[in-house]
């Protein structure tokens, strides 16, 4: 009885296996086909079944793949189903979570749609993933350009201000502020400036998710990235000790754009005054 009953799980899983490559290869011909006749969102529909059925094919058919999900999304985009063109691209993600050309073209569409700090996150990706990859880089640089505010450069080339401010933070650390949070901080520079002073802790704070990699960047460059926390939150969403052990002993800014009279500044360090930063005594 034992030895029939291996037999019959052999066979049922040799039958299993068999019907699975009928499947699969069933799959692939009506792809092409629906690829023949420009009906790409059911070459779309049995690729993503393909794929499912059998990962070890993602190298092979990739390519068709991606000229699938491409035409697809084409289609999706012209009618107006932004929804379902997104869900398209999550899926294909999830199969090939790291394929630059799938980052950058996702980038693309969220970027022609108004999503611009979004779009960044994706062409930013993709640059990670192939630093050659010229069309990311292209888009990166484009998108950036519309999100990192001019008065950025003005300030980091201001070196009469930046000493300032570098001298401040020094006097503050050398009288007893040992941990320091840095609310909207842009490229990271008074995150820098306090960790270089001497501060024990070092906590960072950026709504734009364009200025927190780039703030990722520069961080890692001055090999600081184990020694300064970023977080992409607001800061009045920072929450102790979900995000920060503790309540810290200085707060810095430099957020001196239009957001002091919106949602910036005031609100931003009442908050930090309340609930993050110690009281004194």
């Amino acid at each position: 009885m034992p030895n029939s009953n291996a037999k019959f799980h052999n066979n049922h899983r040799g039958g299993q296996e068999a019907g699975r490559r009928e499947l699969v290869s069933r799959s692939l011909q009506s792809a092409q086909h629906c690829l023949e006749d420009q009906d790409f969102g059911t070459a779309y529909a049995h690729y993503l079944l393909v794929l499912n059925l059998a990962p070890e094919l993602k190298t092979s058919v990739k390519e068709t793949f991606q000229f699938t999900l491409f035409k697809w999304a084409e289609e999706l985009d012209s009618l107006a189903r932004i929804q379902d063109l997104f869900n398209c691209y999550e899926q294909a993600l999830e199969l090939y979570p790291n394929d630059e050309v799938i980052c950058n073209s996702m980038g693309e569409h969220l970027f022609r749609m108004g999503f611009r700090d979004e779009a960044a996150g994706y062409f930013h990706k993709a640059v990670k993933l192939n630093p050659d990859f010229a069309d990311a880089k292209e888009n990166f640089y484009r998108v950036a350009n519309w999100l990192v505010e001019r008065w950025h450069f003005i300030m980091l080339n201001d070196a009469k201000r930046n000493l300032t401010y570098l001298k401040a933070i020094e006097n503050a650390v050398r009288s007893g502020c040992k941990s320091v949070l840095d609310i909207g901080t842009g490229t990271g520079i008074l995150s820098m400036f306090a960790k270089k002073a001497g501060a024990s802790f070092v906590y960072a704070c950026e709504l734009s998710k364009t200025m927190y990699e780039l703030a990722r960047d520069v961080v890692a460059a001055n090999n600081m990235e184990r020694e300064i926390k970023l977080l992409h939150l607001k800061s009045l969403d920072i929450e102790i000790p979900k995000h920060i052990p503790e309540r810290v002993s200085l707060v810095v800014t430099e957020t001196v754009d239009a957001g002091l009279f919106g949602e910036g500044i005031v609100e931003s360090l009442i908050h930090a005054w309340e609930h993050l930063l110690l009281q004194p005594k």
